[in-house]
């Protein structure tokens, strides 16, 4: 039954636990609550309704979520109208959690967090990633697209890092997602709006705290990216995400954020202490069953700093497609082995390619895009 053909039943009451369990025992990796819909939940990139619930009235639903706050999230949800926040179900799994508001009533969105920190070649990440855990210092950047699954990727970096180096690794999150217990190396975690008030403020202070590597779970804000900017420089291995598609855009968006008078500074900073950009996205499996990550993979090689600094980013694209020997790729070279091993479908690739044409004839296909068809030039994206 689709979406719209339940959005008229009749309402009725809710057990939030037990529609966080039904959610995770399915797989699903989200969970959408809202007063005029059943429960839905996101399984394998689709949307539909969770089986055996219903559509919770307002006051149901309101008294539902509120339930599980403490009183001081309570007060800033009062206060700001939105939330963010993580919890924790009798099963054991993990959630993260917003909380707002949807034309007058409240609505949630949570997030399943796996149980287990599932190691890079597991989640099929480009082997040359793990060199990133190992790096002195400097700064690496996982983009994407929210849901692209940049917090899981990050989660198994810093596991490694922690299984095999000596340091102090310090984690600046919003919520804390991934629990990481201290290994070979001591582990800070910080939690926005629980431990620190925002994360520029965490990081600026973070440099008093003798810190060997820093992640920063997303930079929001010019202020954050001048200080994990100045972090890297000053002798620490920064881990950062941006909500970006591609490597070139996540170079320029850090850059934009910076007046004109100081960008060619910021891409001077950024053509010395950048040591790599992994972007990812997340394509449906052809045989229905979940997803797949797809990748794009820049190192930070002399000719890449010296594009980065001369502002040629535009040039970029051609070092990844012939930097296979440095272990980089674009998107499409990856979308492109995905649809040879037969983990997702030739459309499937179209569709998420950033140069379809150019994909196409990778494969030996041929293929006529339409202006605005497919990929990035659809204005509106995928759901």
């Amino acid at each position: 039954m689709s979406i719209a053909a339940e959005a008229y039943v009749e309402e009725s009451g809710l057990d939030l636990v037990q529609a966080l369990e039904e959610a995770a025992a399915m797989g699903a990796s989200d969970l959408h609550l809202t007063a005029l819909l059943p429960p839905i939940i996101r399984l394998s990139g689709q949307l539909s309704p969770l089986p055996g619930f219903t559509a919770p009235g307002e006051e149901v639903l309101y008294d539902q979520l509120l339930g599980m706050l403490s009183r001081t999230q309570r007060d800033k949800f009062d206060e700001t109208l939105e939330l963010d926040y993580s919890c924790q179900v009798p099963s054991g799994h993990m959630f993260r959690a917003n909380l707002f508001w949807d034309r007058g009533s409240i609505a949630a969105a949570f997030r399943v967090i796996p149980d287990v920190i599932r190691p890079l070649e597991e989640l099929r990440i480009p082997g040359v990633v793990k060199t990133f855990a190992g790096l002195p210092r400097g700064l690496v950047l996982v983009c994407g697209p929210t849901g692209s699954g940049k917090s899981t990727t990050l989660a198994a970096i810093i596991d490694l890092a922690n299984r095999t180096r000596s340091g102090h690794i310090l984690t600046i999150e919003d919520p804390i997602e991934f629990q990481h217990n201290s290994n070979r190396c001591l582990v800070a975690q910080r939690e926005i709006g629980v431990d620190t008030l925002s994360f520029a403020d965490a990081l600026r202070h973070a440099l008093r705290q003798d810190p060997d590597i820093i992640l920063v779970g997303e930079m929001r804000d010019r202020e954050t990216m001048e200080t994990a900017l100045r972090a890297a420089e000053t002798g620490h291995l920064v881990f950062a995400t941006l909500h970006t598609q591609g490597v070139a855009q996540s170079i320029n968006r850090m850059v934009d954020q910076f007046e004109s008078a100081h960008q060619d500074q910021i891409r001077s900073q950024l053509a010395i202490t950048i040591q790599g950009v992994l972007s990812q996205t997340l394509c449906r499996r052809a045989d229905g069953k979940g997803r797949v990550v797809a990748t794009e993979l820049m190192r930070a090689t002399p000719a890449i700093r010296a594009m980065i600094r001369e502002n040629k980013l535009h040039q970029i694209y051609s070092v990844l497609h012939s930097g296979g020997d440095e272990g980089m790729h674009t998107l499409d070279q990856s979308l492109a082995e995905l649809v040879r091993s037969g983990d997702i479908t030739f459309e499937e690739g179209l569709e998420t390619a950033r140069a379809p044409e150019e994909f196409a004839r990778m494969l030996g296909r041929s293929v006529r895009v339409q202006q605005g068809a497919a990929g990035l030039n659809n204005p509106f994206g995928r759901m």
